[in-house]
């Protein structure tokens, strides 16, 4: 599915979609043969929200793919690190977090999935899946932690998901590098990492507004 993290069948309170949603995963059953795996055709419809995410955070929005590694790695580790009061917070508040599931130290996240856009292999600290299953729960810890983090800051708790995803897609440089990161696993000649950078990485809305 192309849709947010939190919506199997799109937007909430919208059951015309979420029912063309289920009739196209019934249809899939239908399939000669399996496993199948499709994108549903359309994106998740916009919402009517219009407040906008303010973050104190000064996190560079326009990161040019075309300067040196070296610079949007720096980058990268400046921005987690600047983010990680909001999210020490957002636990201390909640009590609570999705952070972990890939076995990874937050302060070690950035450098392992940054690994992969070196061209390097960093060690695999779980022994139960394989490296490219690990980067995608590596993935979904890194998002988790920017958006735990910035609904901790006063008046975001409420923000919408549309918003929180167009926030990080568009004006953080993880977003940035995660999108760098689909590219690089997508050529890779390994079919399991090249399956997690077509569907797991970027969200499939997203990935078609970058190639518009």
């Amino acid at each position: 599915m192309s849709f947010q993290l939190g919506h199997p069948l799109g937007a909430p309170n919208d059951p015309d979609f979420q029912r063309k949603v289920l009739i196209a995963t019934f249809e899939l059953f239908k399939a000669p043969s399996g496993p199948v795996l499709e994108d549903f055709p359309e994106d998740e419809p916009e919402n009517d929200e219009i407040t906008m995410l303010a973050c104190p955070v000064n996190f560079a929005r326009n990161i040019d793919s075309s300067r040196e590694t070296d610079a949007k790695k720096v980058a990268f580790r400046r921005e987690m690190t600047a983010m990680r009061p909001w999210y020490d917070m957002a636990v201390t508040k909640r009590k609570r977090t999705t952070v972990g599931a890939s076995c990874i130290d937050i302060e070690k996240l950035g450098d392992f999935i940054y690994a992969f856009l070196e061209g390097n292999e960093p060690e695999n600290p779980r022994n139960d899946v394989p490296l490219s299953n690990t980067l995608k729960l590596a993935v979904e810890d890194l998002k988790s932690y920017y958006i735990e983090g910035i609904t901790a800051q006063p008046g975001q708790e409420d923000a919408s998901s549309k918003l929180l995803q167009n926030w990080f897609w568009d004006e953080t440089v993880g977003g940035k590098i995660l999108l760098d990161l689909k590219k690089v696993c997508e050529a890779s000649p390994d079919k399991m990492m090249s399956l997690i950078g077509s569907h797991f990485i970027v969200p499939g809305d997203v990935a078609r507004r970058q190639t518009a």
